[in-house]
């Protein structure tokens, strides 16, 4: 069992402002991971109007209750964006309501905080509160267009795009806030195990947007059915055995990159040495 955090909890943020890359059930999957190691673990859904993340958990909760599995679970909170109509009042308070949320969860190891695939106050501000960001990128140039503007013809870099300019200016939000930092993480989504061009193109425009505009490559799920057959029972790869559900090559497969993703995500053992998130 992990040592306790001495109410310092390391903040992990699931962020990209395109759609459909795979957050929600990366966070969930992190969360289950550490949950399962015996670490206490917080969840935000600031993307509550969807509530991807929220109705995955909500899943889980009932299959727990209705089946008597050992499921554990996270504290979790949905926080929707303001509804007031001037700015400056939606804006505090879409900022009292995150702060408060992440000091109720100040007594967890980690808070995993998934964020909506478009851009908006609550989404930028909770990408200023992490101490990981990760951003999953499906394989595609249509995707990687959120990161960099590339020339048509040669591939090269013409300058970063709207979401990497994004997070340059929450880094130094943060900064300013409390000195902190930010390790983003950019996470190669639904791979292909078949070779292609597109594949050997992706990874060569990603090394090297990495070294100019500060993040780490890693790869993450393959494309594969049972992640998406697993969001309706609330269950994770690593659920199988409690659930009794048979394992087939695939979970095995699927499992082993939770396991290596885990490992590459590099998080602390123990965040004690971590600033708090709201200092």
């Amino acid at each position: 069992m992990p040592a306790k955090n001495n109410n310092v909890p390391h903040v992990i943020v699931l962020g990209n402002e395109k759609g459909g890359t795979g957050k929600s059930t990366v966070a969930m999957h992190i969360i289950t991971s550490l949950l399962r190691q015996g670490y206490t673990v917080g969840s935000i859904d600031v993307d509550a109007r969807q509530g991807t993340l929220t109705r995955y958990v909500e899943n889980r909760r009932l299959r727990k209750e209705n089946k008597g599995e050992d499921l554990p679970l996270p504290q979790h909170e949905a926080i929707f964006r303001s509804a007031l109509q001037d700015t400056v009042e939606a804006e505090t308070e879409d900022r009292i309501k995150l702060e408060s949320t992440i000091s109720s969860f100040q007594s967890c190891d980690y808070i995993i905080i998934d964020t909506p695939g478009s851009d908006n106050y609550l989404s930028r501000l909770a990408h200023s509160y992490a101490n990981t960001l990760i951003t999953p990128l499906n394989d595609s140039f249509i995707d990687l267009d959120m990161l960099v503007r590339l020339n048509p013809d040669s591939l090269n870099i013409l300058k970063p795009s709207t979401y990497a300019e994004m997070v340059w200016d929450q880094k130094k939000q943060r900064a300013i806030r409390n000195g902190g930092s930010i390790d983003w993480i950019v996470l190669r989504n639904r791979l292909s195990s078949i070779y292609s061009r597109n594949k050997e193109e992706m990874e060569k425009v990603l090394s090297a947007l990495s070294k100019r505009i500060g993040f780490r490559l890693v790869a993450g799920f393959g494309e594969r059915v049972i992640f998406r057959e697993l969001f309706l029972s609330g269950l994770t790869l690593l659920d199988m055995r409690e659930s009794n559900t048979p394992l087939s090559l695939s979970h095995v497969a699927a499992k082993q990159e939770l396991a290596n993703l885990m490992d590459l995500i590099q998080l602390p053992a123990n965040s004690s040495s971590k600033q708090s998130a709201t200092n």
